[in-house]
């Protein structure tokens, strides 16, 4: 969907709930029969994370996982008309609005949930902070540059993670309302370095980037993700700014992965990298 401009803009031109449904449907009765290993990826490491599940609440969950995929993509074309009251309810509102208007820099952790570009996008048009977003893009030049192009109309300034660290802070110290968007589940290697799932690791990536500059910017962090409820409908569900002022690294990353962590596990049929890592090697090995 990414790369093919007519079906971009088709997704454009129809109802906002009906291009995501449109997405989704294509991505289940499509692309998941194209992509086997994938598929047979995430159902080895959703038995893994969720053993408790019968295989076929299993097999049920990773259906619904192809379709948010789906759905993710396909909303891509209509990010600006979902970002409204009626497509996104906000947990605790009142205290989130509190935490946006809060002085100093801050830094908001996320993970691929739901429809984490309608997040960065809910982000940006709910406070007057300077925005910024980090990510790392496509394989593919023209998935890559479509999506570079839809991203800069509603996460302000965004760059990728090569090069980019000297950019990042200087926008974080200019301002004391600046922020950064970061998501800190990439994969490399067939392995992911977040969450920890219990395994023996410290902080790597761009956790860990995070975590430096952070101390670098004297910002605060705020995990968050946008889980999608029913439809083209979510729940954006934060966690209070922790501030790395008054705990250690490894407070900060037990805080972090206690939150983010089990919000990939609770919400696995809609988390991206549930298809691109091995959880059956050792990271020390993959990564």
């Amino acid at each position: 969907m990414l790369s093919n401009p007519f079906l971009f803009t088709l997704l454009r031109l129809l109802p906002t709930a009906m291009a995501s449904w449109i997405g989704g449907w294509l991505s289940v009765t499509i692309a998941r029969r194209t992509m086997k290993l994938r598929d047979r990826r995430a159902r080895t490491n959703l038995a893994l994370l969720r053993p408790e599940l019968s295989k076929a609440a299993r097999e049920a969950m990773l259906t619904r996982r192809w379709f948010n995929l789906g759905r993710t993509m396909a909303e891509l074309a209509n990010v600006d008309r979902l970002v409204t009251p009626r497509r996104i309810a906000v947990q605790d509102e009142a205290g989130y609005r509190e935490a946006l208007d809060s002085p100093r820099p801050m830094i908001f952790l996320t993970t691929h949930i739901g429809n984490w570009d309608l997040l960065a996008a809910h982000l940006k048009a709910s406070c007057d902070r300077a925005p910024l977003g980090v990510y790392d893009p496509p394989t593919d030049p023209a998935q890559a540059k479509m999506l570079q192009r839809a991203r800069k109309s509603y996460m302000g300034e965004a760059i990728t993670g090569g090069g980019a660290a000297r950019s990042i802070v200087r926008h974080l110290t200019s301002s004391d309302r600046a922020m950064l968007y970061i998501l800190i589940d990439e994969r490399r290697d067939m392995q992911v370095a977040f969450p920890r799932f219990g395994r023996d690791i410290g902080a790597s990536g761009n956790l860990s980037i995070a975590l430096r500059l952070a101390r670098r910017s004297n910002a605060r962090f705020l995990p968050f993700y946008l889980a999608r409820e029913k439809g083209a409908h979510f729940r954006l569900h934060w966690h209070p700014p922790l501030d790395p002022a008054e705990m250690d690294d490894a407070a900060l990353l037990d805080a972090i992965d206690a939150y983010l962590g089990k919000a990939c596990i609770d919400h696995a049929d809609q988390w991206l990298a549930l298809h691109d890592m091995d959880l059956t090697r050792p990271i020390a090995q993959a990564m």
